[in-house]
């Protein structure tokens, strides 16, 4: 009997050849899908993609873009959360290949591949230690007078900029950020509001320049058909030059906060300082995480939060509930935003949370089994490339109610719209061991961000609707044309 009923549960279980998907054809894989004016799906739309082979396929698809690599695209979030429930003590991931690849060809500047592509032992020894001064929600508090402080000056450089029309704003969001990055991976301001980092070819513009051109190559460079192992291609030469900047200016800080600290030992016991002066990481793993920081950390708080205000934008009553928390939490406009006030911000945090839900960092998260696995009635073999469709699945009416419209209230428990959401639908961060190792910080400028700006100005929108670019994280495809119109006639000065 037990004999009879496994072999009818078995035959419930189909091949993982039977999962549906794009047609692959020898050499090329599914690649030609993907060639520009012919193909059916584009690089930088990886949104529009995953909702058109959901619609063809079903929840789960399964694809070769190049051939022998077998990726399985998941929508349903059971299936997202069967992958991260089996994690095992080192999640594994293939991205970032090509970075990988630049930082183990030089030795004598990195000791591995860095957090981003480095797997197994490796990763786990840097994340266990990186981690201490960016995870904890105490850490991260530390950071909120510097915060406040660049934040504050930000908001008068807008006021001055809302002069102009049909000004798109996300540059200046760019420095913002890159301002506030340089404060938490190097202990020191980067001073890009100033007049002269202005300029195209000062060391702030082409700080932010950097990141944006490594995110733009490394989707395709994963998944294309990866000459640039063989030689270096043009695509892979442009990848190394923006690297190789942003690794000459980490070096160069990174270098005279060394002396200064061997020199008069720790000072403000920084987070950067503690990483300087830990037994267990030697000054290339510190580089490796510098590096990091500046290519995780620029772009996508600088695209999320253009997002968010996008939405706010087109959406007056959004925007009102948050002028009036706003207002009852910071009685000034320069009032600072203390872990007090964010404890009460919970129409911001709302505001965050769906803002992210439609816009997220990226289209999902990849993994790579380390078993076979069920997923969705198939059996899926280990070493399979999983990537979740947390983006598509956030937008199809049978996880959301009006998926495709701004609603912070569904994340507020006491208002009639919420309702309680499967809990691996909304990862913008990922999830896990392998999350976003800086997410606390990165709410947590946000939210300054956005509750100071909403404090002071009401925002309008003067630009097209808005869609996610993929350039391996998501980017607005337009200009971010904002309005600003100071609060009551209140003056900011």
């Amino acid at each position: 009997m037990k004999r009879k009923l496994s072999t009818i549960l078995n035959s419930r279980i189909k091949s993982f050849e039977e999962i549906p998907g794009p047609f692959s054809i020898p050499i090329l894989g599914t690649l030609y899908q993907y060639f520009p004016v012919i193909g059916r799906y584009k690089f930088d739309r990886l949104q529009r993609n995953g909702m058109e082979k959901y619609q063809r396929y079903g929840q789960i698809v399964r694809e070769q873009i190049i051939p022998g690599i077998n990726l399985v695209w998941l929508f349903n979030p059971d299936d997202i959360q069967t992958i991260f429930r089996n994690e095992g003590k080192y999640p594994q991931r293939r991205s970032h290949l090509a970075l990988k690849k630049y930082r183990l060809d030089r030795p004598m500047v990195y000791n591995t591949g860095g957090l981003l592509p480095t797997n197994g032992s490796d990763w786990l020894r840097l994340r266990s230690i990186f981690q201490k001064g960016l995870s904890s929600p105490k850490a991260v508090e530390n950071f909120l007078p510097i915060s406040n402080q660049v934040v504050q000056e930000w908001v008068l450089i807008v006021k001055d900029l809302s002069k102009k029309e049909s000004f798109d704003y996300l540059p200046q969001i760019s420095r913002l950020f890159l301002e506030l990055t340089g404060v938490a991976a190097f202990d020191i301001r980067l001073d890009s509001f100033s007049k002269q980092e202005l300029h195209p070819n000062s060391r702030s513009s082409k700080l932010i320049k950097a990141p944006y051109t490594s995110n733009s190559c490394i989707l395709k460079l994963d998944n294309g058909p990866q000459l640039w192992k063989k030689f270096d291609t043009p695509l892979y030469k442009k990848f190394k030059k923006a690297q190789i900047f942003m690794e000459e200016v980490a070096i160069d800080l990174l270098s005279i906060k060394l002396s200064l600290f061997q020199e008069n030992g720790p000072q403000t016991k920084s987070l950067l300082e503690s990483y300087l002066s830990s037994p267990n990481l030697d000054f290339k793993d510190v580089i490796g995480f510098a590096c990091d920081f500046l290519l995780a950390g620029i772009d996508t708080s600088t695209y999320t939060t253009s997002f968010i205000l996008y939405h706010l934008a087109k959406n007056p009553q959004s925007q009102q509930k948050l002028y009036e928390e706003s207002l009852k939490l910071l009685p000034s406009p320069f009032s600072a935003v203390t872990k007090e006030i964010l404890s009460q911000a919970y129409y911001a945090k709302a505001v965050l949370k769906e803002s992210l839900r439609l816009r997220p960092i990226s289209v999902g998260v990849g993994r790579i089994l380390e078993k076979d696995t069920v997923l969705s009635g198939y059996n899926v073999p280990k070493e399979t490339v999983i990537i979740t469709q947390n983006q598509i699945a956030c937008r199809l009416e049978t996880n959301f109610p009006n998926p495709n419209d701004f609603i912070p209230e569904r994340w507020i428990k006491e208002h009639e719209f919420y309702k309680p959401i499967h809990p691996f639908l909304v990862l913008p961060f990922g999830h896990g061991a392998r999350s976003c190792i800086a997410r606390r910080l990165a709410e947590q400028n946000m939210l300054i961000v956005i509750m100071k700006l909403i404090r002071c100005f009401e925002i309008g929108w003067s630009g097209p609707d808005l869609d996610t670019k993929s350039l391996l994280i998501n980017k607005p495809d337009g200009s971010i044309t904002l309005t600003f119109k100071s609060r009551q006639g209140r003056k900011i000065e």
